[in-house]
């Protein structure tokens, strides 16, 4: 065993995206978009490692030339010590991936058929197949609906299927890009605990997500990229630690102006403001970082009621990873 489940050093991905220029677009010019830009980590034997990045930030680009589906321009990546460019055919022997918007498993297919067939790929066969497979939908609760094609079912389920899909051939490493996406809350929920309880029987897990308190709960360390750079890693409850000689505000408002929003950008004190309209209670729900104390925000409060803005409820909170995310970044993690 390496010292590392992953080891990734000063990688880095270049795309080349052609440009049309002069008259009647004649010219075609070559332009590097840089995707990824020298980063390093490493992910440690049986942790959660969450990777977060609002989009475009490099996340997914990395997550494919760790899962060898994109050569990188320069760097390396090895997983248990492999070298996934070098010996990708050993490399995707330790890992299972399970990837956000790329259909890994055959809709006409009932789930037994789609387990059978992997388990063939991967060398599996006779009756250790079938216990296997047994065991799995078993396990992953589908072994009532199993005989049914795939297209039948939930989103749930179909996360379900894919996830034991990449447990087939018991990696070592197991890459998660956003697999409770889509979920309603009682499957995510569910699923999450199923990865709770894949990392107990000592895999490693490389987890991508768009929900903060998923990434806050699962994670033992996580890692923020932006721009294609690592700009924290650490476990998230000394990313917040880092954070709490902000102020946090929240205030529910009546109505939420623009004008408003600027003039208080214009206080040196205030870093961030989010602000989101809450349906089920027909207010504005808005979230306000601040660098000092009770001065700034008595002013936070002057601006608002100034102008007929109606405070139904204000307080402070604990950061949390959303927090830290949005002070890091200038954006939440769905932008």
């Amino acid at each position: 065993m390496s010292e590392f489940a992953i080891e990734v050093c000063n990688l880095r991905k270049e795309f080349q995206i052609k440009k049309k220029n002069g008259l009647f677009h004649k010219k075609v010019e070559k332009e590097v978009f840089v995707a990824v830009d020298d980063i390093s980590f490493n992910v440690n034997h049986g942790e959660i490692f969450g990777f977060l990045g609002p989009n475009g930030a490099g996340k997914t680009t990395t997550i494919k030339m760790i899962s060898t589906l994109l050569l990188p321009t320069s760097g390396t990546v090895k997983v248990d010590g492999i070298d996934v460019v070098k010996n990708p055919r050993e490399a995707l022997k330790i890992m299972g991936t399970v990837l956000t918007g790329e259909r890994s498993i055959y809709w006409k297919l009932t789930g037994r058929e789609n387990l059978e067939y992997f388990a063939a790929m991967y060398g599996i066969t006779g009756k250790k197949a079938k216990e296997k497979i047994d065991y799995l939908l078993e396990r992953f609760n589908l072994h009532k609906r199993a005989d049914e094609t795939v297209e039948k079912y939930s989103t749930g389920m179909k996360q379900r299927i894919a996830l034991a899909k990449a447990l087939l051939a018991d990696p070592k490493i197991l890459i998660l890009d956003e697999p409770t996406s889509g979920l309603d809350p009682q499957s995510a929920l569910n699923l999450r605990e199923l990865i709770l309880e894949i990392k107990d029987e000592g895999k490693t897990v490389l987890l991508t997500t768009h929900y903060m308190e998923e990434a806050d709960f699962l994670s033992d360390r996580v890692a923020i990229i932006d721009h294609g750079k690592i700009i924290a890693l650490d476990a998230p409850d000394n990313l917040k630690k880092n954070l709490n000689k902000a102020n946090i505000l929240i205030f529910e408002l009546n109505k939420w102006d623009k004008t408003v929003e600027n003039n208080l950008k214009n206080i040196k004190a205030i870093k961030n403001i989010i602000s989101n309209f809450n349906d089920s209670s027909q207010r504005w729900v808005v979230k306000i970082h601040i660098g000092n104390g009770s001065e700034t925000i008595s002013q936070v409060i002057e601006n608002i009621v100034k102008v007929g803005i109606d405070i139904t409820n204000f307080k402070k909170e604990e950061p949390t990873l959303e927090d830290v995310f949005l002070d890091l970044t200038g954006k939440s993690l769905r932008e």
